[in-house]
């Protein structure tokens, strides 16, 4: 099943990223991003989603977002909610007319400002232009949320250099770049800042066949949590949210007709069911509110419980019938005193 997953992948792929392997779809973040149309398990009817905000309406009132990657997915809804709570908000990636669109919509709805500035974060000379940007029609962000990313499946073997350098600029060069120059600027100012990145949970764990991205995503993790510790003398805080599958819009037919793919996820998610981009939201804004002042150097899973499913040695043993479990006691206990 995975390798005709692959294939059909292959075949319907146009590239999202300058520079990645022509016929290898590029995601946006580790996890696939995948349609609400995928099943849920029983359980799933324990844990509502709840769209709406958290927070009271104006915890971000007076203050300022960047987001990169926010013109789509996962992007636009953290966008959307820090909109909504108040904030004024500045998105930005390569694409000025999505970021445009996205900006006009969110800013009709909440009636608050979204500022669209473009910016290629794997280069070094754009991200400065872009922050200067910011600071000029927003001034200094009281929140940065690095949600640009890059990936794409292949056999490790399988990886040009370019591959490599592909996600490794988009997701580790490019995030560093947007902290260390805004943090720069708001050092020069004297003013802190909540940042957050969006990683992945395998950015813990490895996995084969996205090795580029979790290597990269690793290097956020480390990126983060080491200036948690050096620049909380400067008033800023660093967080880390690892998403499990997440679905959005859009995604479904691209990545999964069929929806077998969709369904093994849901398989080993002991809620159930995928997440949504709303729940992402609710967390990401706490994480970067005043209500949490003290977390700091934090890396949170949101994920239904996937990691530690699929990391227990004997989880596989839920699938062992009632009949099974009681003939294993037998045998079990006939062997006492062996």
């Amino acid at each position: 099943m995975m390798a005709a997953l692959i294939s059909a992948v292959g075949r319907r792929a146009t590239l999202g990223v300058r520079g990645a392997p022509s016929g290898i779809r590029v995601f946006s973040h580790g996890t696939p991003a995948l349609s609400s149309e995928s099943k849920e398990a029983p359980q799933a009817k324990f844990y509502p989603v709840l769209p709406n905000v958290m927070l009271p309406p104006d915890t971000f009132k007076g203050k300022v977002a960047l987001i990169t990657g926010g013109g789509t997915g996962l992007g636009k809804g953290m966008t959307t909610a820090l909109s909504r709570l108040g904030a004024e908000c500045v998105i930005s990636s390569r694409k000025l007319d999505v970021l445009k669109a996205t900006a006009a919509e969110i800013s009709s709805e909440t009636g608050n400002k979204v500022h669209p500035v473009q910016c290629d974060i794997r280069d070094p000379e754009s991200v400065k232009k872009a922050v200067a940007e910011v600071i000029k029609v927003a001034g200094h962000p009281n929140v940065v949320i690095n949600n640009a990313a890059g990936n794409f499946i292949s056999p490790s073997e399988r990886l040009s250099a370019n591959a490599w350098r592909t996600i490794t600029d988009i997701v580790l060069n490019g995030t560093a770049y947007v902290t260390l120059e805004v943090g720069k600027e708001l050092i020069k100012a004297g003013k802190g800042a909540a940042f957050l990145a969006i990683t992945t949970i395998y950015a813990e764990s490895g996995s084969g066949f996205v090795v580029p991205s979790a290597s990269a995503k690793a290097g956020v993790e480390a990126l983060c949590t080491s200036l948690a510790a050096e620049w909380g003398r400067y008033g800023m805080r660093f967080n880390i949210i690892q998403p499990g599958p997440i679905k959005t819009k859009g995604a479904f037919s691209r990545l999964d007709p069929t929806g077998v793919f969709a369904d093994e996820y849901v398989d080993r998610i002991p809620c159930g069911r995928l997440g949504t981009p709303e729940e992402l939201a609710n967390l990401a804004v706490y994480l970067c509110s005043d209500y949490a002042s003290w977390v700091s150097g934090a890396v949170i899973r949101l994920d239904g419980g996937e990691y530690v499913s699929m990391a227990g040695e004997f989880n596989n043993l839920q699938k062992v019938t009632r009949e099974q479990w009681d003939h294993m006691e037998k045998l079990i206990r006939s062997t006492k005193g062996s």
